[in-house]
């Protein structure tokens, strides 16, 4: 039923609190999984300045380089652990603004399903940016789980 597992990741571990869900679907339906990690950098995707993104540090591109490297790190050692259970599993870094990136890379994935876990980044960010996973749901157009991250 769902061929490609799309899962958003952040880094954090409520955001990795969906990953159990995702191993038992995975060997359920015999499902690859995309771990996938959007990088809202402003600078590199013309956001425009405001008082949001003022407020973040501004990156020269050796720190860039670097903070990428370890977002590719990082999801292709989560992408190995699940290998390491069976789970046919790769990573995916994309830049843009999250929600809709979500869902491009949905589309361009043939992802049958988006898992997530809610408040990923909890904190002052939902202030600024609002929930990742309401943004989602609000343009959704196929099945989405979410799980309700527990602190």
């Amino acid at each position: 039923m769902y061929k490609t597992i799309l899962v958003p990741l952040d880094g954090s571990k409520l955001a990795e609190s969906i990953l159990p869900h995702v191993e038992e679907l995975a060997r359920l339906f015999g499902s690859t999984v995309v771990l996938l990690e959007v990088l809202e950098l402003p600078h590199l995707v013309g956001l425009p300045k405001g008082d949001i993104y003022d407020a973040l540090p501004q990156m020269t591109p050796a720190e860039v380089s670097y903070h990428v490297a370890e977002v590719r790190r990082y999801l292709d050692e989560t992408a190995a652990q699940l290998a390491e259970k069976g789970i046919d599993a790769r990573s995916l870094v994309e830049y843009g603004p999250v929600v809709v990136t979500i869902m491009r890379a949905a589309r361009q994935e043939q992802a049958g399903l988006i898992a997530m876990a809610s408040h990923g980044r909890g904190g002052m960010a939902d202030v600024y940016y609002g929930s990742v996973a309401a943004g989602v749901l609000q343009r959704i157009d196929r099945p989405l789980l979410i799980v309700r991250a527990q602190n």
